[in-house]
C-alpha cells in the first residue's frame, strides 16, 4: 500500500506584502570564500569541537572529584565501625559536596556553560541545591538516630557552637531551596530575591565551614584538613573570579552605545562597540549571549542576558534584539549613542559549531529567532552548504522579525523557511496556528536532506516542551535536540 504525501508546506510562507518590513534592515554581506578558506574554517570548527569535548571531560571529573574526593579522604578519620555513625559522616560530607557544586555551578565561569550550556547548568545547580537541603536533613537524622541525646543540640541558646554553626547552615539551605521553589508565587522584585538569594548563601557557607572547624573531628585527620583546605580554596577563586576579577575585567572593556533603533513598537535593536578604538571587540561563537548593565559593574544595577544577533564574523559591532517586558528592557529604548554599557560574555553552547551535523532544524518562538539569525548570519559568511529548516512562530504579522534578512539569506543558503502566524492577517497566505507535532511531521517526512540533522530550539517553554516531544516522536535522538531558555534561578 503506498503511503500519502507528507503535508505540502508553502513556498514562501508570507506575502512580502503582507509583512512590515524590519526596519533594522541591515543585511548581511557574504564575501565569496575560497576553496582554501573554507578549508580553514572547518579546520577551526574541527579543533573547537575537540576543546569542547576535552572541556567536558574536564568538567566532569572536577565535579565528581568534588563528591568522590572528601568520601575517599574521610576512610580514615573517625566514624569507623558503626553503622549510623558512617552513614551520618557520609550525609554530612555528601551534602557539604552539593554545597560546594551548587555554589561553583552558577558562578558564570565561561568554560562550563560553553561545555554543557546554561540551561543544563542552570538545572544541575537546581538540583545541587535540592540535593543537599535533602542530604542535610538525612545527616541531622542519622546524628540523632545515632545518639539520641543530641537532640538538646538543636536548642541554639544551650548548644555549643558547633551545633549553632550547624543550625545556621541548615536553616539557611532549607530557606535557600523554599525560596527558590516559591520565587514566582512570592511575586517579589528579582533583586531582592537575588539579594536574599546571596545572603543566604553566604550564611550556608559559613555555617558549614565553622561547623567543621569546631567539630574537630574530620580536620584532625590530616588528608581530610588539606581536602578541606583545598576546596575552600577552589570556592574562594571561583567566587574571587565571579565578583572580583570580572568586574575589573568588564569595567576596562566596556562598550558604548553605536546605535539605538526601533524595530517594532516592543523591540529595539541595540547595537554597541567597543570603548577603546584599539580593542579587537567581542569573539563569540554564534547563538551565543551575554549580560548587560548600565550603571557600573559593582552598581546596585543587575546584569541582564540578551543574545548576540551579530554574526560570529562581523568584527567590532555587536547587535542585540530587546523586547520591552520591564524597567530595564524599557530603558534600552531611550539610550543615547556614546553611552557606557557594561557587558559581560559570552556564555552558552547553543549552535552549531560544537556539533558534526548533516544538517540543521531551527525552531525559533518570538524573540527566540535571535540565535538563530547570529547562526544563519554567521553560516552565509562561511559559504555553508547543508540543508537548514528555519521554522519562526509569532502571533502577528509585525511581531516577525528579520523577515527581510531571512529572504536574503535564502540567497545565500540552503534555506527552507516557514513563518507561522497564531493571529494572521487578511490575505495571510502562509502557515496558521502554531508549531506543534503535525507540522514537525509535515516537515521532516519524506525529506531526506534532513537525515542527521540536529534541532535548535528556543522560545517559550511550551513551545520547547512540545517541539521537544515531537522530535523525539520522530525518533530524532536526545543528544541531536538542543534547547534554550532564559528561566534563571
Amino acid at each position: 500500500m503506498r503511503s500519502s504525501a507528507p503535508p505540502a508546506l508553502p513556498d514562501r510562507a508570507v506575502p512580502a506584502s503582507a509583512v512590515r518590513p524590519d526596519t533594522a534592515g541591515r543585511l548581511p554581506t557574504t564575501p565569496a570564500r575560497s576553496r582554501r578558506e573554507r578549508g580553514s574554517v572547518r579546520r577551526g570548527l574541527s579543533r573547537h569541537r575537540r576543546r569542547v569535548l576535552l572541556i567536558r571531560g574536564a568538567w566532569g571529573v572536577a565535579l565528581m572529584s568534588v563528591y568522590l574526593v572528601p568520601l575517599a579522604l574521610s576512610a580514615g578519620a573517625g566514624g569507623r565501625g558503626d553503622l549510623l555513625a558512617e552513614l551520618s559522616l557520609t550525609s554530612g560530607l555528601l551534602a557539604f559536596s552539593a554545597l560546594v557544586a551548587a555554589i561553583i555551578l552558577p558562578s558564570r565561569i565561561r568554560s562550563l556553560t560553553t561545555a554543557f550550556g546554561i540551561e543544563r547548568v542552570l538545572r544541575s545547580h537546581r538540583w545541587m541545591g535540592l540535593t543537599a537541603a535533602v542530604l542535610v536533613l538525612v545527616h541531622v537524622i542519622f546524628v540523632l538516630a545515632h545518639r539520641p541525646s543530641d537532640v538538646r543540640l538543636l536548642y541554639p541558646p544551650s548548644a555549643p557552637p558547633r551545633a549553632r554553626a550547624a543550625t545556621v547552615a541548615t536553616v539557611a539551605v532549607l530557606l535557600l531551596c523554599v525560596l527558590s521553589v516559591l520565587r514566582r508565587r512570592l511575586r517579589t522584585r528579582y533583586e531582592v530575591w537575588r539579594g536574599v538569594h546571596l545572603a543566604l548563601v553566604v550564611l550556608a557557607t559559613l555555617g558549614s565551614a565553622l561547623h567543621l572547624f569546631w567539630l574537630d573531628h574530620l580536620t584532625r585527620d590530616p588528608a581530610m584538613r588539606w581536602g578541606f583546605l583545598v576546596t575552600g580554596a577552589l570556592v574562594a577563586a571561583v567566587l574571587g573570579n565571579r565578583w572580583i576579577r570580572k568586574p575589573l575585567l568588564v569595567a576596562r572593556d566596556a562598550f558604548v552605545v553605536h546605535e539605538v533603533r526601533s524595530v517594532t513598537p516592543q523591540v529595539t535593536s541595540l547595537v554597541l562597540i567597543p570603548r577603546r578604538r584599539t580593542a579587537a571587540g567581542l569573539s563569540f561563537r554564534p547563538g551565543q549571549f551575554a549580560w548587560i548593565r548600565l550603571d557600573h559593574p559593582w552598581g546596585p544595577l543587575q546584569y541582564h542576558p540578551f543574545t548576540i544577533v551579530s554574526g560570529a564574523d562581523e568584527g567590532r559591532l555587536l547587535e542585540f534584539r530587546v523586547r520591552h517586558v520591564g524597567d530595564f528592557t524599557s530603558t534600552v529604548a531611550g539610550l543615547t549613542r556614546g553611552r557606557r554599557v557594561y557587558l559581560d560574555g559570552p556564555y552558552g553552547s547553543f549552535n552549531a559549531d560544537h556539533e558534526r551535523a548533516a544538517a540543521l532544524l531551527l525552531v525559533a518562538g518570538g524573540v527566540g529567532i535571535t540565535p538563530m539569525i547570529s547562526i544563519l548570519r554567521t553560516l552565509a559568511s562561511r559559504g555553508d552548504t547543508r540543508p537548514i529548516c528555519l521554522l519562526v512562530a509569532a502571533r502577528t504579522a509585525d511581531e516577525l522579525m528579520f523577515h527581510q534578512e531571512l529572504r536574503r539569506l535564502q540567497e545565500h543558503l540552503e534555506l527552507e523557511l516557514v513563518e507561522v502566524l497564531s493571529s494572521p492577517p487578511a490575505g495571510w497566505s502562509g502557515v496558521t496556528g502554531r508549531i506543534d507535532g503535525g507540522l514537525i511531521a509535515a516537515v521532516l517526512a519524506g525529506r531526506r536532506r534532513y537525515v542527521g540533522a540536529h534541532a535548535f530550539i528556543c522560545g517559550p517553554p511550551q513551545l520547547t516542551r512540545d517541539v521537544r516531544a515531537a522530535l523525539l516522536m520522530r525518533d530524532l535522538p536526545p543528544e541531536r535536540i538542543h534547547t534554550e531558555q532564559f528561566e534563571l534561578v
